[in-house]
């Protein structure tokens, strides 16, 4: 007896497509016909080959009925919907141990769409600025005497999609509703219900990068697309910035969280999250992909969007990011090389417990049985005998055969 692997606790729906089955279906025609960088190739073929027999995998035989069970290794790339779910989840509870007994924020710093274009063509130094530029901008209202009048704790998380797949590069930060003062001495709590005033955010936001924008063009870092076939490189940025000069910047703070569960829930929320996760698409039929969003235009109606593969393959690949680029990064409190100085000394202040040592890293096995209650190594079959590891699967690479689409989520 064979048993075909499910994700613990969940049925997979019988008709259910994944992200992989498209890729897999148009994969190689998109990349024979379109210019891709290295880590959008890498990003496809993983997300293919993710739990089937290309990687290779286990085999497990039950002690008690005998039943088998071949489970494939997953691809780890972190743009893959089906990789992120237990990386997820322990990085949460790694930041549990940096948070303060304090107000938190929600903050959205958002780049105008006529940086989208450039964003494909120079993707690392336009998310790079966005996180500088976000950053120094919050660290400066915090710092300042007529706010705050010290430094905040930040944690920042880059989107770059809208719900549509569309381009939409924003980045998620949570703050400190409060800031340690400049000689150490004091904790300056924020007010309740309000952190910093948006306008005044979007603008000095707005001015960060715009500068930021004019260095990287003077130093040659970026090269502003062409507008038509007369004009020149100098016309070009000229025309860019003075469009950018003219639009409105986006920043929007959320209201306060409420407590630290919720500040969890938006960090694990926003930290691993993927451009679409697989329960979204509700089928892929005669080459076009159906999916469910949710229209903010529109008062957040949920709705229906068809696209073509080779259309749905483009969206995707527009999110997937450089090779090594850290799409969460932290500051101020927060900042690796300061954060458990800094934030002891902030747990002085506040009177808050000093914390608790980081505990042994948790086996897939005992963090699924504390998780979901559910113990992945008893067979599925007869719910007595237990799954014994009898075979390593080495992977199977041959191109001339079909992989394995076994989910062994």
């Amino acid at each position: 007896m064979c048993l075909k692997p499910a994700l613990p606790g969940a049925e997979a729906r019988p008709d259910s497509v994944e992200v992989a089955d498209i890729f897999r279906a148009h994969g190689e025609a998109y990349r024979r016909t379109h210019p891709l960088a290295r880590c959008q190739r890498r990003a496809m073929r993983a997300i293919e080959a993710c739990r089937t027999s290309q990687l290779g995998g286990h085999k497990h035989i039950c002690d008690r009925c005998g039943a088998v069970r071949l489970t494939y290794n997953s691809c780890r790339n972190r743009h893959c919907p089906k990789c992120q779910t237990l990386d997820r989840q322990r990085w949460v509870e790694a930041r549990q141990l940096d948070l303060l007994p304090v107000t938190y924020f929600h903050v959205v710093f958002t780049l105008p769409h006529q940086l989208n274009v450039l964003a494909q063509t120079h993707p690392r130094v336009i998310y790079n600025l966005l996180f500088t530029a976000a950053s120094d901008t919050l660290l400066t209202f915090g710092r300042d005497a007529k706010h705050l009048g010290g430094t905040l704790g930040i944690t920042a998380v880059l989107h770059t999609w809208g719900r549509n797949l569309s381009q939409h590069i924003h980045l998620h930060c949570i703050v400190t509703g409060g800031a340690l003062s400049a000689d150490g001495s004091r904790f300056i709590h924020s007010r309740s219900t309000f952190l910093f005033p948006v306008h005044a955010l979007s603008k000095v936001f707005k001015a960060k990068v715009l500068d930021a924008l004019d260095q990287a063009f003077r130093a040659g870092h970026l090269t502003a697309p062409q507008q038509d076939t007369d004009s020149d490189a100098s016309s070009n940025v000229s025309s860019l910035m003075a469009g950018l000069r003219s639009c409105d910047w986006v920043v929007y703070c959320k209201p306060p969280l409420a407590g630290p569960q919720q500040v969890l829930g938006y960090l694990g929320r926003y930290s691993h999250r993927v451009a679409i996760s697989n329960d979204r698409i509700l089928s892929f039929k005669e080459g076009l992909v159906r999916f469910r969003w949710k229209d903010h235009a529109d008062d957040g109606k949920p709705k229906v969007m068809t696209l073509a593969a080779e259309e749905f393959i483009r969206r995707f690949l527009l999110h997937v990011l450089p090779h090594g680029f850290m799409r969460i990064r932290h500051f101020g409190l927060l900042a690796n090389r300061t954060r458990n100085k800094k934030l002891a000394l902030c747990r002085q202040l506040l009177d808050q417990p000093a914390a608790s040592d980081t505990p042994a890293p948790e086996s897939t096995r005992t963090m699924m049985m504390r998780l979901t209650g559910l113990d992945i190594t008893l067979c599925p079959v007869c719910r007595q005998g237990r799954l014994q590891l009898t075979a390593i699967i080495p992977p199977h690479t041959s191109p001339s055969s079909r992989p394995a689409l076994l989910d062994t989520s």
